[in-house]
């Protein structure tokens, strides 16, 4: 009977192994993660958790009785140290080994770190698991002040439950504008103006010398004190493993469809891999809990023999204050933008276009607007650029 070996207990490691179990796959899957906490969503973490508005038996993926249940052998507080790809094994920080018929790499990505004086001082904030967000929490409070440094979106979010909880919060952005490398200048026009009414201080084009844990220096000699710093500018994937055995990578383990990786015995899967994006013909890595779950489904899928699941549209969330923002697709190609909506009154939508269809969508307290956008770029639908932007106009009139 197979063995699987499943390396990184976080989102997407420890669906695969439910989606496996869920499946029909009778064997053993051992499920191995540095963390001492079973798999959790990581999403509440910028958010919920920081507001004390969810705890960590709230955010488990799984009960702790379904993976002895299903016999899945979760080992918590051990990293895998090397892979032998020759004779199927994987070595363990702890001294020991296992054998695999099928090995999924799941190790996730870390937060880059500031390449700059200071960078490496221990009294940083980070933002990627459950330790990290109860350091974040318990230096956020009245009178203290938060520094971010970074403006993309957990920097944002967690600068919006700084400020629920009565703490100052600046941002700090290299850039010209907040989201700039992720999203469109509406949008970051925006929260830009939302954070800034909500009392956030953010600070673009701001270049930073030097940090501390409590400081942060910009080129101008000025510096900022503060109760934290939160460093948040990109996370680099955990590909270590993968180039140590040999493994194709390319900033992530490069991955087929099927998240299958150049050893046919090798899966990888979730924000550690570069994958094909069916919907617009490249290679992307990606970090958000729907690929990790779809990656998840289409291993499962693989061992188990099933039909592969359909194509999905990539598509990622946020929660800032009263604003859900939900964006659909990449703007791979984009040569036009149509803003369906009013950006002033809180709900609108950014349709990115490549010629007459659409490649993504950034929608506002818009859910129709998310919905019709993904729906068009699965099907490649055409739609009329002058009639997407009237509202008075039903959107699904829109389409060619």
């Amino acid at each position: 009977m197979s063995k699987i070996v499943i390396l990184g207990a976080g989102h997407a490691g420890g669906s695969a192994a439910g989606f496996l179990k869920q499946y029909g796959f009778e064997g053993e899957i051992v499920l191995a993660g540095a963390e001492q906490i079973p798999p959790y969503q990581r999403p509440p973490l910028s958010k919920a958790w920081l507001k004390g508005e969810t705890n960590e038996n709230a955010l488990q993926l799984r009960s702790s009785e379904f993976y002895a249940e299903n016999n899945i052998d979760l080992r918590l507080g051990i990293a895998a140290t090397a892979i032998d790809r020759t004779a199927k094994m994987v070595a363990f920080d702890d001294g020991t080994v296992e054998p695999y018929d099928y090995l999924v790499i799941a190790t996730g990505s870390r937060a880059r770190k500031l390449p700059l004086p200071g960078g490496d001082d221990d009294l940083l904030l980070e933002l990627r698991t459950i330790p990290d967000a109860e350091r974040l929490k318990q230096a956020l409070g009245g009178g203290k002040r938060l520094a971010v440094i970074g403006g993309g979106y957990v920097g944002l979010e967690a600068a919006a439950s700084a400020r629920a909880l009565g703490a100052e919060a600046v941002v700090i952005e290299r850039m010209d504008r907040v989201l700039q490398r992720v999203a469109s200048s509406t949008l970051s026009e925006f929260f830009t103006r939302r954070h800034t009414r909500e009392g956030v201080i953010i600070r673009t084009g701001a270049e930073v010398v030097a940090v501390s844990g409590h400081s942060v220096t910009f080129a101008d000699g000025e510096v900022l004190e503060a109760h934290a710093v939160l460093v948040g500018i990109g996370a680099t994937a955990n590909d270590e493993l993968a180039l140590q055995c040999g493994l194709e990578c390319a900033e992530g383990i490069v991955v087929d469809l099927d998240a299958r990786t150049s050893d046919t015995a090798i899966f990888a899967i979730g924000d550690v891999t570069r994958r094909p994006l069916p919907h617009y013909d490249v290679m992307h890595r990606l970090e958000s809990v729907p690929n990790a779950l779809e990656q998840a489904k289409r291993v499962a899928c693989a061992i188990t023999g099933r039909p592969a699941p359909q194509d999905e549209v990539p598509w990622f969330w946020s929660d800032q204050y009263d604003c859900k923002l939900q964006i659909a697709g990449l703007p791979f190609g984009a040569s036009a933008q149509v803003v369906r909506g009013d950006s002033d009154t809180g709900s609108f939508a950014v349709f990115h276009l490549k010629d007459d269809r659409i490649v993504c969508v950034e929608a506002v307290n818009a859910a129709h607007s998310f919905m019709f956008g993904k729906q068009a770029i699965a099907k490649s639908s055409r739609v009329d650029a002058a009639t997407l932007a009237d509202e008075s106009i039903p959107i699904k009139e829109t389409l060619l």
